[in-house]
This record gives C-alpha cells, sequence and structure tokens, in this order.
C-alpha cells in the first residue's frame, strides 16, 4: 500500500480492490468502499452479494487475496488479528443475539465494560461510581432501564437484540458494524431500534447490513448496494431503489 492513497482519504474505512475467494468462487470482487468518520452506511444487496465476507474481511475474520483495507487513514487491518482490530475499535454485531441468559440485563453490561479483563472478577467487584454512571448511561441508551434485574433470558427478541448491542457499545467501538438488526423484530421493536441506531451514531460510526427496506428507509442514511461481490449501485434508498439493475437483481419487479 503506498502511503499516498491513505493520505488523500478522510475516511475512517477504507476499502479498496478486496478480493476473496473460497474454493474458486468469488465472494468479493474488486470490492471498494469508503465511509466517512461519524456516517451511518446501510448495506443491502441479495444472498451471496458478499456483506457477510466483507464484514469478516473489516473484522480480520477473513484476509483479503488482494486488496487494501485501512482503518483510520494508518491501521492495515489485512495484517491485524481480530483481537487486534476490535482493541482498535471495531465492534461487530453477529445477527444472532449472543447474551448471558442467567445474568440479570445489568450484569451483561458489567460483563462487557472495557476494563474488565475477567467475568468473575467484573462480577464480584464493587461498581465505581463512574461505573454506575456508564451502566446507567447505556442502560437508557439500550431502553433496557426497566428491565435492569431481569434475567436476560427473559427478554423479547427484540430486547436481546438491544442489550447486545448495548454490551458492544460497553466496550467503546469507533464503528460498529451491526447485522441484520430488526430480523425477526416487531414493528414497534423495529421503529425503535432505527431510533436506538440514530442515537449511537450521534458519536459512533455505523455499518448496518439489513434486507428489511422500510427498516432501511426510515434510518434515511446512504445506502450500498452489494451484487456477486462488489459495488452494484450507491446513493439515497431512493436513488438506489429507482435503479435499475437493483430492481433487477434484488428488489424484484
Amino acid at each position: 500500500m503506498n502511503a499516498m492513497d491513505t493520505r488523500t482519504t478522510t475516511a475512517q474505512l477504507y476499502l479498496d480492490g478486496i478480493s476473496v475467494s473460497f474454493d474458486g468462487f468469488r465472494a468479493l470482487n474488486n470490492l471498494s468502499l469508503a465511509v466517512e468518520p461519524g456516517e451511518m452506511r446501510a448495506i443491502i444487496g441479495p444472498n451471496g452479494a458478499g456483506k457477510t465476507t466483507m464484514m469478516d474481511v473489516i473484522t480480520g475474520k477473513t484476509r483479503p487475496d488482494e486488496g487494501d483495507a485501512v482503518f483510520e487513514g494508518n491501521s492495515d487491518l489485512t495484517r491485524l488479528d481480530e483481537t487486534e482490530i476490535a482493541r482498535l475499535g471495531i465492534g461487530r454485531k453477529f445477527q444472532k443475539p449472543t447474551v448471558f441468559e442467567m445474568h440479570s440485563v445489568e450484569d451483561n453490561i458489567l460483563l462487557a465494560l472495557k476494563d474488565d479483563r475477567s467475568a468473575r472478577a467484573a462480577l464480584l467487584w464493587r461498581e465505581s461510581a463512574e461505573q454506575s454512571r456508564r451502566i446507567n448511561t447505556l442502560l437508557d441508551t439500550i431502553r433496557l432501564t426497566s428491565a435492569r434485574h431481569r434475567l436476560a433470558g427473559s427478554l423479547s427478541h427484540g430486547q436481546k437484540q438491544w442489550l447486545e448491542i448495548g454490551m458492544l457499545l460497553a466496550q467503546e467501538p469507533k464503528l460498529l458494524l451491526v447485522d441484520e438488526p430488526v430480523a425477526g423484530m416487531t414493528d414497534a421493536e423495529t421503529h425503535q431500534t432505527a431510533e436506538l441506531l440514530k442515537e449511537i451514531n450521534r458519536d459512533k460510526t455505523v455499518i448496518v447490513v439489513e434486507h428489511d427496506m422500510t427498516f432501511v428507509r426510515e434510518l434515511g442514511v446512504k445506502v450500498t448496494c452489494l451484487h456477486e461481490g462488489s459495488v452494484l449501485a450507491e446513493g439515497s434508498i431512493d436513488q438506489v431503489s429507482a435503479n435499475e439493475r437493483v430492481v433487477e437483481v434484488y428488489l424484484g419487479r
């Protein structure tokens, strides 16, 4: 990677010419994408378009065969492992929530807080005022203040998704990757999730991979449509929805 490329971009996340093949199948094919600091971006596209592989490259789970992946202008993500990338401030929420079901909502957040090295130490440890304040703020953000003492296992599907977003926020990422956050949610939960992500986006960069077009429209952000491992179209939801190729390969007639 030559220094000039990096210096000329203001992007917080910069993917350039990324290709990934699995057993001869090209999951990503010369994919380029730039996300600005503080931006929220929605990524759409049919199954097999490369959305998950793209997130795997960003988080260090998959090494690209070629191309550059740069975070904050100086960190080459293709040379770092998953732990190092998480430490840089890239957090990922998978589609299926993984919360500690037998712990309370509050303890789930406590276990996720950045300063704790061991889960056991976290639970035994007397919370400092600062810690309490952070937990309260996070519970407030994810709309679970009233459920703080409930067991995580007793939450609704939507609430578990919010709790997991809270656990991710506890680690203070700069960039959040969120995979299909509203799959399986009620309409009310879907609307609240849009509000929640907009709130998070006030001070964090967010990339949302989603199939629910109503939800994407509600986010009101720039949309990138992937197809066969590269960018097919990019723009507002109206621009992308009006693109004939997008309609053809993804949205249907």
